[in-house]
């Protein structure tokens, strides 16, 4: 990756400049682990810090009042542990990372302990480990792992507790949009990602907040 790349990063998303010596430790960490296990689709590898780390970083703004998350099926890490690092400063925060594959869950114990991030890694399904973290959480997140409507599904118990969600969706978020609204009472909101013109962060609001529906 080019210096170019990376400082075109940090353009995009300025927060990540304050936890940049972390960033290129889970960096590195990433190059050497991917030799092993697939973390992360081979083509992003060579553009980290925009790919992942800066659409990692919208999440934590999207709903910058949380400080306390669950990241569904975090893979990499990717939102969570970008999350976590970001409010690694702040009193009281820690980001539940639940990851079902054995292989990845080391790997997110790896980059914990490298770089300090406060996280709880759940070695475990989503369907078991979230409902327990219902009450003890403010904010829900994802990235590529499955269809909106699916998400809000598994995260509805949390949801109606008043929790919020942000999910990090790709070139078929209308369609996935309409699909999710078409199955919950819950209302939407579709901010602009800095990172793909086509992308959207999808921010389910619980019915108990305002009821709007804003696209862009």
């Amino acid at each position: 990756m080019s210096d170019r790349s990376r400082d075109f990063a940090l353009e995009l998303s300025p927060s990540l400049r304050k936890i940049e010596g972390e960033l290129s430790i889970y960096e590195d960490l990433l190059q050497r682990w991917q030799a092993k296990i697939n973390l992360v689709a081979p083509s992003t590898m060579s553009d980290i810090w925009l790919r992942h780390f800066a659409d990692s970083a919208q999440v934590v703004e999207a709903a910058p009042e949380a400080l306390r998350w669950a990241d569904l099926g975090s893979g990499a890490g990717f939102p969570g542990m970008v999350s976590a690092l970001l409010l690694k400063n702040r009193a009281g925060v820690v980001v539940h990372l639940i990851e079902s594959d054995q292989r990845k869950a080391a790997f997110l114990r790896a980059v914990s302990r490298e770089t300090g991030a406060p996280v709880e890694i759940h070695a475990g399904r989503i369907e078991t480990v979230l409902p327990s973290l219902a009450a003890e959480i403010e904010a829900v997140s994802a990235r590529a792992l499955a269809p909106l409507d699916r998400l809000v599904e598994m995260a509805r118990g949390a949801l109606e507790n008043g929790v919020k969600a942000v999910f990090l969706k790709g070139e078929e978020w209308r369609d996935e949009l309409t699909a999710a609204e078409g199955i919950s009472n819950f209302t939407f909101e579709a901010i602009q990602s800095r990172t793909h013109k086509r992308a959207r962060l999808i921010v389910v609001h619980s019915p108990s907040e305002a009821d709007f529906v804003r696209r862009q």
